[in-house]
């Protein structure tokens, strides 16, 4: 057998062999870093221009459903890549299109929604209706709505036995659930004005307890606009005299139905997060 000879220039000494098998591949960033940089940076952008945005939602025309639903899909694709953003940006588009027909049915004119990085997205009106039951039925026909959309995804998902499908539907259950805490200005905390306004402090216990589990940007936001919202709302309720009791004023009948759609929609929500979670493990990832 012959033996290979590496010609090396005076001077110099070969290379000690390298180690079997390939190098080891540089450790990859954790999934709190990867999430932390895209929300820090939506964050920023939000703070210096957001009052701005707000000024022409619904007027300029550049501002389209279309344009900021493209500019929310490139904001989530930093983190689920390309295909998992525009699924979680059509079921966003879903939940609100609930509020929009909802408003509509109430005779308030409303505008299509606005979508936001990171934050989801707005539908702009002049009111939630006449009285607490019209808020709502404009609160909970998003999740209705949303929901259906997300059990749609489900189906499809178990007839195509797609991972990804139930990934998505997954996170749709989650994002509606999410907003049925009883805490303005999430839905959830829209229905309670029929129910009970006591309820938007067990809804701020809640959303606290929530942020303390779950650390993140937007749900400390979340909790801080609620904190302002209750506690604005409430002074009003106390100190705005008979027009504003009379807009708290709800039939028992209707406010047992607001209820019952509240809880059927958390039920469903749960089993759909359920029916749907994929077990992942290290080897998966």
């Amino acid at each position: 057998m012959s033996e290979r000879v590496t010609w090396l220039p005076p001077g110099t000494t070969e290379p000690a062999p390298s180690p079997a098998g390939p190098a080891p591949a540089p450790p990859e960033r954790t999934g709190i870093k990867r999430l932390l940089w895209p929300l820090i940076v939506g964050l920023g952008l939000l703070v210096k221009y957001g009052k701005f945005a707000l000024l022409f939602v619904g007027k300029a025309k550049f501002l389209t459903t279309s344009g900021s639903m493209l500019v929310s899909v490139a904001a989530y694709s930093l983190i689920w890549g390309w295909s998992f953003a525009a699924g979680f940006v059509l079921l966003l588009l879903v939940h609100e299109m609930g509020h929009v027909i909802q408003l509509r049915r109430e005779g308030v004119e409303a505008s299509a929604p606005m979508f936001i990085p990171f934050l989801g997205a707005v539908v702009a009106a002049k009111s939630l209706g006449d009285d607490a039951a019209a808020e709502a039925r404009v609160g909970l026909a998003g999740p209705v709505l949303g929901t259906l959309g997300a059990i749609a995804v489900f189906v499809a998902g178990e007839s195509l036995d797609s991972e990804f499908l139930r990934a998505l539907a997954f996170t749709g259950f989650f994002l509606n659930l999410f907003n049925l805490i009883p805490l303005t200005p999430l839905d959830g905390g829209r229905a309670m004005a029929a129910m009970s306004p006591w309820m938007w402090f067990v809804g701020l216990f809640l959303a606290v307890a929530f942020a303390f589990a779950f650390p993140n940007p937007i749900i400390i936001l979340i909790v801080l606009v609620g904190v302002w919202d209750t506690f604005r709302r409430w002074k009003m309720l106390k100190e705005g005299g008979d027009e504003q009791r009379s807009y708290y004023r709800v039939r028992p009948r209707t406010r047992m139905l607001v209820l019952a759609v509240y809880l059927g929609l958390i039920a469903v929500c749960v089993l759909g997060m359920d029916l749907s979670h994929v077990e992942r493990t290290f080897a998966d990832v």
